[in-house]
């Protein structure tokens, strides 16, 4: 369905251009959002774009691709490349993308990646020899979920 590829463009196009706003607008308000680090629902999944691209300073570059959408799903392969706030390590993370749609809008988005080969790139050291445990994505987990309620409580 276009109208549907056409948002999951409009959403990526955003991204790049560092527009919560209008990221946020592609979203239902009943969003649910997924993906190693968050599990967000309604406003908090647009809060949570604008928190990274604010923290990102600019230097957060954004590619996608390979966008395909019907009736209910959708899908893209998208890629980030910015320096992790907490370290300032150098991150290239692949991350795919699907979705469903409700009234026009994304209803859900769920992010896949690897997320021991980010958290080697993000965390160097501690990544590499802890990443693929569940201490350390439940660690990580704890740590993002924090932030985004700080960002939120002064937005």
């Amino acid at each position: 369905m276009q109208a549907h590829h056409d948002l999951i463009e409009k959403f990526y196009t955003a991204f790049q251009e560092h527009d919560a706003e209008t990221m946020a607008s592609c979203y239902h308000e009943d969003i649910t959002f997924e993906d190693p680090a968050f599990s967000l629902k309604g406003k908090e999944a647009g809060a949570m774009w604008a928190m990274l691209i604010e923290r990102s300073k600019g230097d957060l570059v954004i590619h996608f691709d390979r966008v395909m959408a019907d009736e209910t799903s959708g899908y893209c392969h998208w890629e980030a490349h910015y320096p992790f706030s907490k370290t300032g390590r150098k991150v290239h993370n692949q991350i795919q993308a699907t979705f469903r749609f409700q009234d026009g809008k994304i209803i859900e988005h769920h992010d896949h990646f690897d997320f021991w080969k980010w958290s080697r790139m993000a965390l160097g050291t501690p990544g590499l020899l802890l990443g693929w445990t569940p201490a350390l994505k439940n660690k990580v987990r704890k740590t993002a979920r924090q932030s985004l309620d700080k960002y939120m409580a002064r937005s």
